[in-house]
């Protein structure tokens, strides 16, 4: 079992640590539940220690039953969920207030003035970011102006802001590295993406010392080791990348051109751009895919904020169904006569529209309209917004022949779901042998460079196909399909959006 390695996935609504061969496959995985925040409409927020426990918990578990010796373990990946901020006092580690989740929306009002202010077109021409609430960035300054003396306590150099990959790394390291990766950092507003560097102008904008920023490291790098007491004896962290980074890696896209689309809460799709920085004319995110050796690679982004949440939607806030894999059943019962459009603009819209006041609504509700017309409506509103951004792809980068997509997350384990994807896109969806591929990239960046994995080429050979999804549906009904959900889209928006 020489050469394992111990990734961490810490998520949106559950902390996951696998542990995976030196074959590549997974071992074990442990896996928990945190709680969830809402103390406002739009506010969504995490207790920073249920993210530190549930992590420390997972691993220990995922361990166990591998059944493996920790002496076996090379090294640790770490994957987090993007965006999510926490500030915390230097020499006690405790979190000055609760973690602000990426999907969190009460700093619209800021960037609406930012906009107003004329400062949008620079923070894009370093960040590659829209002003948007997703990004850390606003969050921090938030934390900073509303919660009592922390401003005061951020001066004095006494505290330390980390995305959730820094709040894990300073407490696995018992408080010895303050670090972050340039995939985390890139999704800051605080960070240069072409100079690699905190962006003093972008961060005297937001208000933020810089003496609270975490060095950044390559995504295979050297970021300490872990206390002996948490798994028997130290293990070196050597990767590190924000989620949809992580997926990206996972998926073996290290081509320009290739586009990958993991569906976790939300679904993000990335398409590899290669040395240079591509600006988008559609609103998609330019951002930093993975930094090996020094060198970043770019990637166009579309961020959409509700995927899989729409499904715990219709089982937690409606009680339509119990668990997630009813829906697929419940979607193949459902009336195709009867058009419903489920836009779940819960917490705004994503790209490629980014409209931070729009909220959710459903189109084409009747008399007849039931369970099994809420679930396909879920599911095929995953499959319209991703049709919106491989569009919006499509437009920004001119790709040779046919495009491909490569998919992850939990929602790809639906065969219905993946289905009508291929279908509403009109193009092949490749579903991976190995579903954990968000872990997976993880577990490659610490493999890779603790010299006990293979490097780019070898590991892209083991990229292994479950299942191809070819498109059936006719152009026509596509065409159909497409002209009721961009009308669904246009009433949702807000009116400001539009105006």
């Amino acid at each position: 079992m020489a050469g394992a390695i111990l990734a961490i996935d810490q998520g949106t609504t559950s902390s996951r640590a696998i542990v995976f061969g030196s074959d590549f496959q997974p071992i074990s995985v442990g896996q928990m539940e945190f709680k969830q925040h809402f103390p406002k409409s739009g506010w969504v927020e995490h207790d920073p220690e249920d993210l530190w426990s549930t992590t420390a918990a997972v691993c220990r578990e995922a361990l166990e039953r591998a059944h493996v010796s920790v002496a076996d373990i090379a090294a640790i990946g770490i994957t987090n969920q993007r965006e999510t901020v926490v500030i915390w006092d230097r020499k006690t580690g405790k979190a000055v207030y609760n973690a602000i989740v990426w999907q969190d929306r009460r700093t619209s009002e800021f960037c609406a003035k930012l906009r107003k202010d004329g400062h949008e077109a620079l923070f894009t021409e370093k960040t590659g970011l829209l002003l948007d609430p997703y990004f850390s960035g606003t969050k921090v300054a938030w934390i900073l102006d509303h919660v009592e003396g922390v401003r005061e306590r951020a001066e004095r150099g006494e505290l330390a802001f980390g995305t959730v990959d820094s709040w894990l790394i300073w407490h696995l390291t018992g408080g010895e590295r303050h670090v972050t990766d340039a995939t985390n950092a890139s999704r800051t507003l605080l960070f240069n993406i072409h100079d690699n560097v905190w962006d003093e102008d972008l961060c005297r904008l937001l208000g933020v010392p810089m003496s609270m920023l975490p060095e950044v490291c390559d995504c295979a790098d050297d970021f300490g080791m872990t206390r002996a007491d948490l798994f028997g004896k130290p293990l070196p962290i050597l990767g590190v990348a924000g989620d949809q980074q992580a997926a990206t890696v996972g998926q073996a896209c290290f081509e320009p051109g290739m586009v990958k689309s993991t569906y976790g809460t939300g679904c993000f799709a990335l398409i590899n751009t290669g040395d240079s920085p591509v600006t988008s004319r559609n609103r998609l995110l330019t951002t930093i895919a993975y930094r090996l050796n020094g060198k970043p690679t770019y990637a166009l982004e579309g961020s959409i904020f509700v995927a899989g949440a729409a499904v715990q939607w219709l089982r937690d806030g409606l009680g339509l169904i119990s668990s997630a894999e009813e829906t697929q059943g419940l979607a193949e019962k459902a009336d195709r006569e009867q058009p419903i459009y489920m836009v779940p603009a819960f917490v705004g819209l994503g790209a490629p529209h980014w409209d931070a006041d729009a909220r959710g609504a459903i189109y084409g509700l009747t008399r007849a309209t039931g369970p099994a017309d809420f679930a396909r409506a879920a599911l095929e509103s995953v499959g319209y917004q991703t049709c919106d951004l491989i569009d919006a792809m499509q437009a920004d980068w001119s790709a040779q022949g046919e495009t491909v997509l490569r998919v992850d997350g939990g929602m790809t384990a639906s065969d219905w779901t993946m289905q009508f994807l291929a279908d509403i896109l009109g193009a092949p969806v490749d579903r991976p042998s190995v579903a954990e591929t968000t872990a997976l990239g993880a577990a490659w960046l610490a493999g890779s460079r603790a010299s006990v994995w293979p490097g780019q080429e070898e590991f892209s050979s083991r990229w292994h196909l479950d299942r191809r999804f070819s498109p059936v549906m006719a152009k026509s009904e596509r065409d159909r399909l497409l002209a009721g959900w961009r009308d669904a889209v246009r009433r949702t928006r807000s009116t400001s959006s539009q105006a």
